[in-house]
């Protein structure tokens, strides 16, 4: 089982926690794991993989309780609060029942119509269970906001350090591949995708690590990965590097994506998408002060609106097949608001505290693909571009 947790960091959050669910309007936040597949209740717990279920209910006020299987009760032999054992499957419904009491309205990592697909982490059996007992289940999506994406004051200057070394490293392949190609080389995909996983590991950025790097034509598939080593790159390609990674496994990522051209002058094309999906990524930072500054409360679907107008005004909203921009955490792709009015309506408040990415794109299908990516923080000041000097322009690698 590894370390046993001492809970310390859920008792020093609790009244916080608690504040946080009776203003919500509940009687509770019922917590369930197996296998650390809930990555919010096994962190905000402290327990990693478990092999049997277990609950535990945070209520609104009054002491935590835990419902855990009797084959695994050393884990939770430091548990401050009250805990009930079961074995059986024919015990876990009493159990349950017992351990939800009176609450009449409760929060869980559930999503209806997975709306949130990030938070939609309670099997549909399991939901079935608890509201076998009768009580009413919302989803605890803006609750793992606050207590699961939101980053630390240690989080935040980690991810500032990795944002520096992500543009340093993003540099750094632009010449490397300017040089190789200069001379005659043709690096390949996978081997320009090793450089960039290397110097980030040398630059102290090496957990997670990871980076699409692609040709023009292959990034029209905005998740491509190489096969067989993929494409060599040669004179004229217009080049895309997405690469994203962070300090320590509890530090939170950058990520990051650059675009440059092999060649002198960036032909007509690239350049003009290129500043098409620059404004684009503009007018949603822009969107974002323009709200705090009202003092208005902020949802990610509109940053994704005022993104994907200025595509769509190019013409181009065809080829814009993704989200804005996604939650930031300790996973690249995080359990926050996400910048989203197109795969999901994202209603989740974006408050200080929390991460994301604006990452417009245009893929057009056999010709090119563009991708921008920068990261915002929102502060208890406003939302702030963490991305050091972020792209203006298509940047021309080689000389005449």
């Amino acid at each position: 089982m590894g370390d046993q947790p001492t809970f310390e960091d859920l008792k020093a959050r609790l009244p916080e926690i608690q504040e946080a669910i009776r203003e919500a309007g509940l009687d509770g936040w019922l917590l369930y794991d197996l296998h650390a597949r809930n990555m919010v209740a096994a962190k905000l717990v402290g327990h990693g993989d478990m092999s049997r279920r277990w609950f535990v209910l945070i209520p609104g006020d009054g002491e935590p309780r835990a419902l855990v299987h009797g084959i695994e009760e050393l884990p939770w032999q430091h548990w401050p609060w009250s805990r009930e054992r079961y074995v059986g499957w024919q015990e876990l419904a009493d159990a349950l029942r017992t351990l939800v009491g009176s609450a009449q309205r409760v929060a869980m990592e559930f999503s209806p119509g997975n709306a949130v697909p990030a938070v939609d982490l309670v099997p549909a059996g399991v939901l079935e269970r608890v509201l076998a007992t009768g009580v009413e289940v919302v989803s605890s999506a803006d609750l793992v906001t606050l207590f699961h994406a939101r980053w630390s004051t240690e989080q935040l200057a980690s991810h500032r350090r990795a944002a520096a070394v992500l543009a340093q490293v993003a540099e750094a392949t632009f010449r490397r591949l300017a040089g190789a190609v200069g001379d005659g080389q043709t690096p390949r995909e996978a081997e320009v995708m090793d450089w960039v996983i290397a110097d980030l590991a040398a630059r102290g950025c090496g957990v997670g690590s990871d980076c699409i790097v692609a040709t023009g034509v292959n990034a029209a598939n905005p998740h491509y990965g190489p096969v067989d080593g993929g494409a060599a790159f040669k004179r004229g390609d217009v080049v895309l590097l997405d690469l994203w990674a962070k300090e320590a496994e509890d530090a939170v990522y950058a990520d990051q994506t650059w675009m440059a051209y092999l060649g002198a002058q960036v032909p007509e094309r690239p350049a003009q998408l290129f500043e098409i999906i620059r404004d684009a990524r503009d007018a949603a930072v822009r969107r974002a002060e323009e709200v705090w500054a009202s003092g208005k409360e902020l949802r990610g679907y509109e940053l994704d609106d005022a993104a994907r107008a200025v595509v769509t005004d190019g013409g181009y909203g065809a080829f814009f097949i993704h989200r804005t921009g996604h939650s930031i955490d300790r996973d690249t792709h995080g359990a926050g608001p996400n910048i989203d009015n197109l795969e999901t309506h994202e209603t989740r408040l974006i408050v200080p505290g929390v991460g994301y990415s604006i990452e417009p794109g245009i893929y057009i299908p056999g010709e090119v693909g563009l991708r921008t990516e920068i990261n915002v923080y929102v502060s208890e000041s406003g939302p702030e571009v963490t991305t050091p000097h972020p792209q203006d322009a298509v940047a021309a690698l080689l000389p005449d």
